[in-house]
């Protein structure tokens, strides 16, 4: 095991752990940053714009759309409760993602079959609402009820899976700040999902970039929309209060 660590590390230095969140924004190279930055040139506007179609699409046989409740273009949507996710929703099933709020809204209030988690029109809503949202202070609820979930969420986080035998807080933790193939290990923040991945070409999720690691790690992956990826989900999103929301954010 630690000669295949030493093989995937190569340490450019010993950086001392940094507990104050830092957004992958930081760790990306010149060009990376103004490619995210300039909406032209930012391929996840694509699905920023797929998002705003299916947002104030009306159907023929329906009498409503996201539009109807939230304003042409979102523009009625409170920006800072969407900060705020996930959240704790005793009404709809506890622990709520955005992406779960946006599909109870699809089959509730459109009268719409619900889309799976990770469907591409439903990442593509998502990435709509955050894009909405963007600059806004990411804000997750830490105490009541969601106390427990996050200790839980963490313990996820920590805990090592696969044949590799790596936890999430292996990268994003204690070697943050160092070379992994290439590229430097960010702190894993999660500010600026639904993000576009330069690597995979394509808008990515948070819960499928979660498969990916998992999948590097040699494990097998929990399902998208699974309690285990939601409460990682959270325990993450809370890691990064204070940060600005950057979807759809530019990564590698």
């Amino acid at each position: 095991m630690t000669r295949l660590l030493a093989a995937l590390f190569v340490v450019l230095a010993a950086p001392a752990l940094n507990a104050e969140p830092i957004s992958g924004y930081e760790f990306l190279d010149e060009s990376t940053r103004a490619m995210q930055d300039d909406e032209f040139e930012n391929p996840g506007m694509v699905a920023v714009d797929r998002g705003r179609e299916l947002f104030n699409e009306q159907r023929e046989d329906e009498i409503a759309s996201c539009a109807t409740c939230h304003g042409e273009d979102g523009v009625d949507l409170n920006t800072e409760a969407i900060a705020q996710y996930p959240v704790f929703n005793p009404n709809i099933g506890g622990l709520l993602t955005l992406q779960e709020r946006i599909n109870h809204c699809y089959e509730i209030k459109l009268d719409r079959f619900p889309l799976v988690s990770g469907h591409a029109d439903l990442i593509a809503l998502e990435t709509f609402v955050r894009f909405t949202a963007r600059g806004e202070t990411v804000n997750v609820q830490t105490e009541g009820d969601m106390a427990p979930l996050i200790e839980q969420g963490k313990k996820l986080y920590e805990t090592r899976f696969g044949q590799i035998d790596m936890s999430c807080s292996h990268c994003h933790v204690q070697h943050q700040g160092q070379m992994l193939r290439g590229q430097k290990l960010s702190q894993g923040q999660a500010n600026g999902f639904p993000e576009y991945r330069l690597g995979k070409g394509r808008i990515t999720s948070l819960h499928q970039r979660l498969t990916e690691c998992f999948v590097s790690f040699r494990a097998e992956p929990f399902e998208p929309g699974s309690q285990e990826y939601k409460l990682i989900e959270l325990y993450v999103m809370s890691r990064g209060n204070g940060l600005k929301i950057e979807t759809p954010a530019v990564r590698f």
